[in-house]
Order: C-alpha cells, then structure tokens, then sequence
C-alpha cells in the first residue's frame, strides 16, 4: 500500500514525490516515458533553451563577433552536431531525475495510468501487462498537449507541433508559425537564426497578447530586424500539401491570401492532458475547453483522496508554477500550510533579448481601475549591458503611487529570466520601489537596471 501515487514524471510530478518521500511518505511515481521528467525536460523547457543557446551563438559569431575583435573565417553550421549536443542536454537531465526518484526510495513504474477507483491506479506497461498499485492518495500531475487547429491538424511531416520542431534534420527553408505566443516565436527564432525564412502567421492584432503592451511591441520590432515576417490579424482556414511544399490558406482583412512553405509550426496553446486517466468514471469533469479540472486550495479534486496540480489546474501552464505546487501539495498533506501566489509565478520569453514579467501589465491595470506609477530605465545606459554588445531593451517597475508598493516589473533585455527573480522576491514579500533602491546593486551588473527603474518610479534616476 502506497500512501501516495503519483501519475505524471513532470516537474509537478516528480517534485511532488520526492517532497512527499522527503516527509516520509511511500511514494510511486508513474509516467509512460521511460525518461523521466515530462514534457519539459523531453520536449519542451530544456531542449528548446538547448536550442535557443545554440542557435545564438552561431547568430552572434555571424553578426557580433567581429566587433569584439574575433574572426571566425568560414563559419559553417552543423545542424546534426547541434541536436546532438541538445539531446545530450536531455538524457542528463533526465538521467539525473531517474537518479533522485531513486536516491528518495521513490518507486518509479513505466507505464499508462487509469485511476480505476479512489486509492486504486492500474498501470498498463507497453507490453499490455497490468499492475494495479493500492494506494491512500492520487495525485493527478499529466501536464498538458499542444492545442491542435481543426482546419490545420498535426501531421508530424508537414505541420509541426512544438515537439517535432525541436529534431528537425534539416534547415526549412521557409518556415511558418502559426501563433504569435511565446513557444511560436522562441521556435521561430531558432530557425531564423539557424537560416530559415520565418513568417508568423496570428489571428490577434498583435503578438505576446499575455504580455505587458510595451515591452511586446520590442520585441516586435526586434524580431521583425531579426527578418521575421508577421501576418497579424490573420485567421487561418486550411491548408493544402502540394509535393513536399505545405500551402497555408488564410483570411484578413484584406481578403484571401496563401503562404507556401516547406513546413508548418502550428503553436496556439496547450491544452491539460487528462486523456486515459478515466475521470469522467470516477466523477471528475475536466473544463470542456480547457481540459483543466477543478481543485481547492489543498488541490483536492470533487473525489475523495484525488488531487491534481500543476497544468491540469487554473494558472499559468508553467514548469516553475508546478514544480511550486508540488511541493505545497506534498506539504499540505501532511498538515503544513505552504502556499503558492499565483499572482507572484514569473513567466519568461527566451526569445533574444529575453522578455521576464511578474505581477499584472500596464493595460490589466488600466482595467481594474489601479492608479499605479511607472518606472523605467533602458539598458543602452547600463555599463555591464554595453560591455556585453546586448544594450538592447529596457526595465519597468510599476508601483503603487501612495504606498510605493511594488505591483509589478516587466524586463525586455538580456538575462531578463534571471533578472525577475529580485523582482518577485520584492513583490513576495510586499516591497516597495524604494528597497529596491536601498539594495546595493554590484557594479558593473544588469541588475542595476532594476535599480534604476526603481529609482525612475519617483524620478530620481542616476543615469538616464
């Protein structure tokens, strides 16, 4: 008898585990990959960071080394080296999830899971054999699946979901996304980088539409002198596969228009993957458009002993935010009170330069009706920035005019996903603008960008 199985080897999932394990629970954990780690660490967060560095570099030597004296003669590209060196990444990392399950006795089963009953999983192996684990708790950890378009449906030759465009053996050469979020234009950057045409095909008006207002239009711009080309406002209707070119058929306001390609990236969100786990049996009804289900604050479900987290559960459908969640879940099982803010979970855009926010944007606080004060500081003035050649982008700190609370800061920059960790430690902790000023920033950083900004909200900026 388990006090507690886990289904899903996620960043939820498995850190959920290991903290129960830790807290002295017997714990299983199971997932249908062999490699542990979910979809973040076999296709998703660490092969497309993977990807991303490669593919900067290789962009830098083209375009930025010779100005800090380096010659690099006839630069060539070695896409099968590259993925190579991106799988590697991969089966370390996953290697070393194996290796913690194992060091905190966590039993870990290969297998298809089905909640047959409250405190009984059946696990199906891939040989059809199976094994039922009794069990006092159920959490439910599956992660989630790249939405898919009716009118344009994943084929794996043709049109691309996130997961195929991350072992491609060969550089498209006219590529087209189809969504302007984050995963399209990460993706889609690599490959432009790489050599790729890349148009970004959006039904919405803008890109980033999740994102602060400013600091997307930047990036925007950063992107269009990068030579990525955007069809904004653009509902796709269909496509046709002429030899091995796909023809994308879309509609906007100027009328009918077509896009010829050689592959199709389709990337318009994900949806939580509860397929197999059999909950409408046991009386769980996932969200009919969102596949999520409901939990409370013990992420308990309607069903007694089954709780779910992470993707599968209200927020933002992000490794961090789950990885959290695993280990209040574990917590809380035992009778301790850990929490997560929602309201305090970072999200980044490894596009380069990097886009970092925690807390609300300008517009969402237009619209709850919030007096706030902005604060802002652009890298082209930062010393460290300058030494670097990356002084592109800025810093803002939003702030509440009376109190000097800090509400929110949103980076467009280099390193901006390891700048937000001050912010949110700032806003976790109910900070204002001015201890972020008080903070002594080591000179010369990027961090005194954050500094400035903060500085800038009641304007007294040093260097700008």
């Amino acid at each position: 008898m388990f006090d507690l199985v886990v289904i899903g080897g996620g960043p939820g999932g498995y850190v959920a585990a290991i903290r129960a394990a830790q807290l002295g629970l017997k714990v299983a954990c199971v997932d249908k990959r062999a490699s542990f780690g979910g979809t973040c660490l076999n296709v998703g967060c660490i092969p497309s960071k993977a990807l991303l560095d490669s593919s900067e570099l290789f962009h830098l030597a083209q375009t930025k080394f010779s100005r800090h004296g380096i010659a690099v003669g006839d630069l060539k590209l070695d896409l099968a080296a590259m993925m190579a060196r991106k799988d590697k990444v991969v089966r370390e990392l996953t290697g070393g999830i194996a290796y913690l399950l194992k060091k905190n006795k966590i039993e870990a089963i290969t297998g298809t899971a089905r909640i047959a009953k409250p405190g009984e999983v059946v696990v199906t192996d891939a040989s059809g054999g199976e094994k039922t684990l009794p069990c006092k708790n159920i959490l439910m950890a599956t992660g989630s699946e790249p939405v898919q378009i009716p009118s344009l449906p994943f084929d794996g030759k043709h049109v691309l979901s996130s997961t195929e465009a991350l072992c491609l053996d060969r550089i498209p050469e006219h590529l087209i996304v189809v969504g302007g979020g984050y995963i399209g234009l990460e993706l889609g950057s690599v490959w432009k980088r790489l050599g790729s045409r890349v148009t970004v095909v959006e039904f919405l008006p803008k890109i980033l539409t999740i994102c602060d207002g400013e600091i997307a239009a930047q990036l925007h711009k950063t992107l269009e002198k990068l030579g990525i080309e955007f069809k904004l406002g653009t509902k796709v209707t269909g496509r046709r596969v002429e030899g091995d070119r796909v023809v994308l058929e879309a509609e906007n306001q100027d009328g009918k228009l077509e896009i010829t390609g050689d592959k199709v990236l389709v990337c318009v969100g994900r949806r939580a993957y509860t397929k197999g786990l059999g909950l409408e049996a046991i009386g769980i009804q996932p969200d009919a458009r969102t596949g999520q289900v409901a939990v409370d604050e013990n992420y308990r479900t309607n069903v007694p002993g089954v709780y779910a987290l992470g993707d599968l559960t209200a927020g933002p459908m992000l490794a961090h935010k789950a990885e959290d969640e695993g280990v209040v879940f574990a917590e809380r099982l035992v009778g301790q009170k850990s929490h997560v803010d929602l309201e305090t979970i970072p999200s980044v855009v490894y596009t380069w330069p990097e886009i970092a926010s925690v807390g609300p944007t300008e517009e969402q606080l237009k619209s709850r009706g919030v007096d706030y004060k902005v604060g802002k500081f652009p890298f082209k003035a930062n010393g460290r920035a300058k030494c670097m050649d990356e002084d592109e982008g800025l810093v803002k700190v939003i702030a509440d005019p009376k109190t000097d609370r800090v509400l929110a800061v949103h980076i467009f920059g280099p390193r901006a996903s390891d700048m937000i960790a001050e912010a949110v430690n700032v806003i976790e902790f109910k900070g204002s603008s001015e201890d972020i000023v008080r903070i002594c920033h080591a000179h010369p950083t990027l961090s005194e960008t954050l500094r400035e900004a903060a500085m800038a909200v009641h304007g007294r900026a040093i260097h700008s």
